[in-house]
């Protein structure tokens, strides 16, 4: 089957959820990226992305406030809130296939743990009993490192330039949390770390059959549902693992589809989003997918969104990401910067209801919306 790039980004949306309307009595879970986690990089990152997609969240601290939710460090190490009712199956879910996996992921960690004759699943092991102990009550990050280091041997410590200290590798460190029992307190800078409550009785450490864990949960699984047509390469590059240990779990119910004469594979069927207009935050899942190219096929484009430092905020409209914001918080007030490579794609009035939801979100009064100087 021949899909057009319109038609995958449609899905995309549509499958996203990005086109419901809020619906106060929906419930704060519902929303079908917890499957693969809400990244909470940013201002009200995760919060902002669930309430574009219709759930009731009113402001980043109302999801902090939350007892369903949780929020842990998992894909790429970053920040993600999952279930809470979930978060045992995540563990396993997250979990990294084989070895060749693992150390790709652990993204130079590893070698100094082979070169010591350590196994890196072992290695891993051993990180998280030591910094689950050291967590036995909520600790700042800092302190967490530091009483951390002072358990761990030569091969699981690195020599820091910026911090001129020899402690544990970051990768290594956020990567042992959840495989600790640890989670993240919401809202803390610098991130307090503090145990899961309930954590299930199981040896820390990573889980041995990430394929244990429920379908809805499984990385591969939800990125071709979430974000698919996809390729292993593109899954694995989500994930910073190996594409061809990826290759090896590929879901035997994919389906096969050509997108731009290029092969890739889908989960599920293909949707059809309604036409909406949304401020994305710069981390919403919509352009974490691992094909920019075909979200945004022009290159000077692709530079403004996704600069190595400092992105701004997709403009969604008409099934199609049209431009970039970025916000300009002045006192009490929300100034934004829009930038439209396609003027017609999305009205003034447009473009100011959603500012106007993004100001509130925040707490803040909306001013101005002007073009980049």
């Amino acid at each position: 089957m021949e899909v057009s790039r319109e038609q995958v980004i449609r899905h995309r949306i549509a499958v996203q959820q990005l086109d419901r309307e809020l619906d106060s009595d929906r419930a704060i879970t519902d929303a079908a990226i917890l499957d693969l986690g809400v990244q909470d990089s940013g201002r009200d990152g995760a919060s902002w992305a669930l309430a574009n997609r219709g759930v009731p969240v009113a402001s980043p601290q109302a999801l902090a406030d939350s007892d369903e939710l949780a929020l842990v460090w998992s894909l790429r190490v970053s920040p993600h809130y999952y279930r809470r009712s979930e978060l045992a199956e995540v563990m396993t879910a997250i979990s990294p296939y084989d070895d060749a996996d693992l150390v790709k992921r652990l993204i130079g960690a590893a070698k100094p743990m082979v070169d010591a004759g350590i196994s890196p699943r072992d290695g891993m092991a051993e990180i998280a009993r030591q910094l689950r102990a050291v967590v036995a009550e909520p600790t700042v990050k800092g302190d967490a490192s530091t009483a951390l280091t002072k358990q761990l041997s030569a091969p699981y410590l690195r020599e820091c330039r910026p911090c001129q200290a020899i402690h544990a590798w970051e990768s290594t460190f956020r990567m042992a949390g959840i495989f600790g029992g640890l989670e993240l307190e919401p809202t803390t800078s610098p991130p307090v770390l503090r145990r899961i409550p309930d954590w299930p009785r199981r040896p820390a450490g990573l889980a041995s059959d990430p394929t244990a864990a429920p379908e809805q949960l499984q990385v591969i699984r939800a990125y071709l549902r979430l974000l698919g047509p996809a390729t292993p390469s593109e899954v694995a590059g989500f994930l910073d693992g190996a594409a061809t240990t990826i290759k090896q779990y590929w879901p035997d119910d994919a389906v096969e589809v050509k997108v731009e004469g290029k092969k890739k594979w889908l989960l599920g069927d293909l949707l059809e989003s309604r036409p909406v207009v949304r401020l994305l935050g710069p981390y919403d899942l919509l352009g974490q997918g691992k094909d920019r190219d075909l979200l945004v096929p022009d290159a000077e484009q692709r530079k403004q969104l996704w600069p190595i430092l400092g992105r701004p905020g997709p403009v969604l409209a008409g099934g199609e990401i049209v431009g970039w914001w970025r916000p300009r918080a002045k006192g009490k007030k929300l100034d934004l910067e829009l930038e439209l490579w396609q003027p017609r794609a999305a009205t003034k009035a447009e473009l100011g209801e959603q500012a106007e939801r993004l100001a509130q979100h925040r707490g803040l009064q909306l001013g101005s919306l002007s073009s980049p100087s």
